[in-house]
C-alpha cells in the first residue's frame, strides 16, 4: 500500500525580525536564552504516544489543520485499532508506514476512510511567522502553532508540509481513500504537500522509527506495534510532556534569521537562506509532578 497509491485573523504573515548581521547570536543561545514565555507546552490530548519494540515514538497532532483526521485517529487509538499491527513499509530515506496491510480489519466505530484535508481553506488569511524565501512548492512558507507551513499568495489556503518526521495519512488513488494508514517522513518529501493529509508532527522518538527493520526476515515479526495511545488517556502512568518554541514571537524569528545567515565564526558561507524544512522547531521534554 504504498502512499503514492493509498496514498487569529488579520494580515497574514508574522515576517521574521529584521536583524543587523553583527548582533546576531548563534541559535543554540537564541534557544538557551530563551524566557519560559518563549515556549509552549504541548497539550496531551492533542498526543499520540505510539510504542514500538525500538521505542516509543510521540507526535503532537495537529486540529487546527486537518480536523477530521486528529479526531478519527485518536477514536482509532481509543479503540485499539493499531495494537498489534506494524509498521509494514519502510522506504530508507523515503517514509515508515504503519497501519493494516491486509486493509481487512474494521474499526469499531471510527472511520475507514475520511474526506481529504490536504488544504485548510479559510475566508480570512491565517497569520503564519514567514520565512521570506522563495520556495518552489508554494508562495509562501512559515510556521503556524510550531508546525511547518506552506500558504497560497492571499493566505487562504495553509497545509502542513513534509519535513522530516510529518505525520500523515496515506491513501489510494482516490483522494477521499485514506482514513487509518499512517506514515512518517524520514526526510524532507515536500513533492508530496497538497497530495496526501499532513496533520502532525513527531515530538520525540524519531531514533525508534530509524532502528526499525527494513526488510522482514523468516521467523521474526516484522516491526510490530504494540499500541497507540493518546497520551492524555495515560498520563498518569506515562508521566513525559513536551514543551516546543513558540513560532510567533521574537526568540523564534529570531532563529530564523540565525538559521538563515549562521553568525558563527566557524561559517565561511553564510547564503542568508533557508527553506521551512530546514528550520527545526526545538522541542524540550519534561517529566511531570
Amino acid at each position: 500500500m504504498p502512499i503514492y497509491r493509498y496514498l487569529a485573523i488579520g494580515m497574514l504573515t508574522l515576517p521574521a525580525m529584521q536583524v543587523d548581521a553583527n548582533e546576531l547570536k548563534a541559535p543554540h543561545e537564541i534557544v538557551a536564552q530563551a524566557s519560559d514565555s518563549a515556549w509552549r507546552v504541548v497539550d496531551i490530548e492533542n498526543v499520540l504516544k505510539i510504542q514500538l519494540v525500538t521505542g516509543a515514538l510521540y507526535v503532537e497532532l495537529n486540529p487546527l489543520l486537518a480536523p477530521l483526521h486528529v479526531d478519527n485517529i485518536k477514536q482509532l487509538a481509543r479503540e485499539r485499532f493499531y495494537d498489534g499491527l506494524s509498521v509494514y513499509r519502510f522506504v530508507e530515506g523515503f517514509v515508515a508506514q504503519g497501519g493494516d496491510e491486509s486493509a481487512k480489519k474494521q474499526p469499531l466505530k471510527a472511520k475507514k476512510q475520511l474526506t481529504a484535508e490536504f488544504i485548510y481553506k479559510s475566508k480570512a488569511p491565517l497569520n503564519i511567522t514567514t520565512l521570506d524565501m522563495v520556495d518552489g512548492y508554494a508562495q509562501r512558507t512559515g510556521f503556524l502553532n510550531g508546525f511547518a507551513v506552506a500558504q497560497n499568495e492571499s493566505g487562504t489556503h495553509t497545509w502542513q508540509t513534509h519535513c522530516t518526521g510529518a505525520f500523515a495519512m496515506a491513501r489510494e488513488d482516490a483522494p477521499n481513500s485514506g482514513g487509518t494508514e499512517f506514515y512518517v517522513t524520514l526526510t524532507p518529501q515536500r513533492y508530496l504537500d497538497q497530495n496526501t493529509t499532513v496533520f502532525g508532527q513527531v515530538l520525540h522518538g524519531m531514533e525508534h522509527i530509524q532502528k526499525l527493520d527494513r526488510k522482514p526476515e523468516s521467523n521474526k515479526e516484522f516491526n510490530p506495534i504494540t499500541s497507540v495511545k493518546v497520551l492524555a488517556d495515560i498520563s498518569k502512568e506515562d508521566k513525559l510532556r513536551f514543551k516546543v518554541f513558540n513560532t510567533d514571537t521574537n526568540d523564534f524569528k529570531a532563529l530564523i534569521a540565525a538559521r538563515k545567515n549562521r553568525p558563527e565564526a566557524w561559517f565561511v558561507a553564510k547564503p542568508d537562506y533557508a527553506d521551512v524544512c530546514a528550520i527545526k522547531v526545538p522541542v524540550h521534554s519534561f517529566i511531570a509532578d
